[in-house]
Parts: structure tokens; sequence; C-alpha cells
């Protein structure tokens, strides 16, 4: 099986995304999954658009926002 694939997104600086990148970690051992973590840095309001970025730090499983209601929410920007 491959892992999972995890994205977090981020603007630079952002004081939540160490805490969350750890957050992911410790849940995915506890479940005993395996994932392959991705950082990536949204820093221009296209690449926000582009990766439906809501605001600092976004979490993506396969694409996916985790939070369900914001599946469908199109209000991507550098927040």
């Amino acid at each position: 099986m491959q892992p999972a694939r995890v994205c977090i997104l981020h603007m630079a600086e952002c004081p939540a995304t160490p805490g969350t990148i750890r957050l992911v970690e410790g849940v995915a051992r506890d479940m005993g999954i395996a994932i392959a973590l991705e950082q990536v840095l949204v820093d221009t309001p296209e690449q926000a658009q582009a990766l439906a970025f809501l605001g600092s730090p976004t979490v993506q499983v396969d694409g996916r926002d985790i939070e369900p209601e914001a599946r469908s929410r199109t209000d991507f920007g550098l927040t």
C-alpha cells in the first residue's frame, strides 16, 4: 500500500505550521498510517488559487482538504 500523501500548505513564518506538522506526524504514527509528508510554501495569490489554499496552514490528504466543510469553499487566498 502506498503511503498517504499529506501536504501542509503554509505561508512563510506561519507560527502554527510546526505544531501542525508535529500533530499530523503524531496522528499518523498513533494510527499506524504511512504518510509522505510534503510542505508547500504558498506565496502568491495565483498559487493559493491553484492549490485551494484557504489559510495557513492548510492540510490536504491525497489532494483533499482534511476539513469536509472546506472542500466546497472557493475563497482561496493569502490569509
